[in-house]
């Protein structure tokens, strides 16, 4: 069967995205090793976010890597970390309440709004019969 052009979408979406976050967490990791700042430890709170963005960016583009191959676990794979993309980026349109800037306020409310739309949409596409049986037909049945 022929690759639905929404999956197509969704996964050169999720490379761009774990590509950014893979950059961010080298960032992170960076100044937990006191390149830009003073800090005590490795495993502080920049060296475990830059760990998480690390591993995060990485299971998304073995995600995608799968969604291009229409191999069933990774449309199984994309859905929960999409879910925990939604529940992480509630909490940092939550955050930014805390820290309002008029300056940046709309900007960072829009981008956090149109972060929480793209990843519903991610999940119910993927979640929908159509993708499913796209992902389910390419499954070789064993012999």
């Amino acid at each position: 069967m022929k690759r639905p052009a929404g999956v197509t979408i969704v996964a050169v979406l999720g490379f761009v995205l774990a590509s950014l976050a893979i950059l961010e967490g080298l960032v992170y990791l960076m100044r937990s090793r006191g390149l830009f700042a003073h800090a005590r430890s490795f495993f502080s709170g920049a060296g475990l976010m830059g760990l998480a963005l690390l591993g995060g960016g990485l299971l998304v583009i073995v995600a995608c890597i799968g969604l291009l191959k229409l191999q069933e676990w990774s449309r199984l794979l994309a859905i929960p970390l999409n879910a925990a993309h939604l529940v992480l980026a509630e909490a940092s349109l939550l955050e930014a309440f805390h820290h309002v800037h008029m300056t940046s306020f709309m900007t960072t409310m829009l981008s956090h709004i149109a972060m929480l739309v793209i990843g519903a949409w991610i999940i119910v596409y993927l979640l929908s019969p159509g993708v499913k049986s796209a992902f389910v037909s390419s499954t070789p049945t064993p012999a």
